[in-house]
């Protein structure tokens, strides 16, 4: 998928797009990405840095770089706390965050990265009840 794909954070202070195609989609469980995130996994996708087009909100974006080494960086919105896209110090490569695209990106999750760290109680919510709205609703 070539086409221009939009993304934001959840406030939409923060709004870009990226264009296909994208290289790789992984479902990372390790324990950084669990607790960078506050969820079970990552779910990433990496491609080239000339894909990103920032439309608002790019001074909005903070990055947290680590003082130790090994540890992952993050970019988000200062206003609402999203994780948004960013450049991978290790690899180079454009990060996005998935769950901030508002279309499908055409491309699926390839693997389950760093599966002997996942949470304990994974497998059991890939089991739990499915419900069509919140708990309240």
């Amino acid at each position: 998928m070539n086409q221009a794909i939009k993304g934001a954070c959840l406030c939409g202070q923060v709004q870009f797009q990226v264009t296909g195609p994208f290289d790789e989609f992984h479902l990372c469980h390790c324990s950084q990405c669990r607790r960078s995130t506050g969820t079970a996994h990552a779910a990433n996708i990496f491609t080239s840095t000339d894909r990103i087009k920032w439309l608002t909100g790019e001074e909005l974006i903070k990055r947290y770089t680590p003082d130790k080494p090994g540890i992952i960086s993050k970019c988000f919105c200062t206003h609402c706390g999203s994780l948004v896209p960013y450049t991978s110090l290790k690899s180079g490569k454009l990060v996005i965050p998935a769950g901030s695209l508002s279309e499908d990106p055409g491309i699926e999750p390839q693997d389950n990265i760093f599966w002997r760290d996942r949470a304990g109680w994974y497998d059991a919510g890939l089991n739990a009840q499915h419900k069509e709205q919140g708990p309240d609703e």
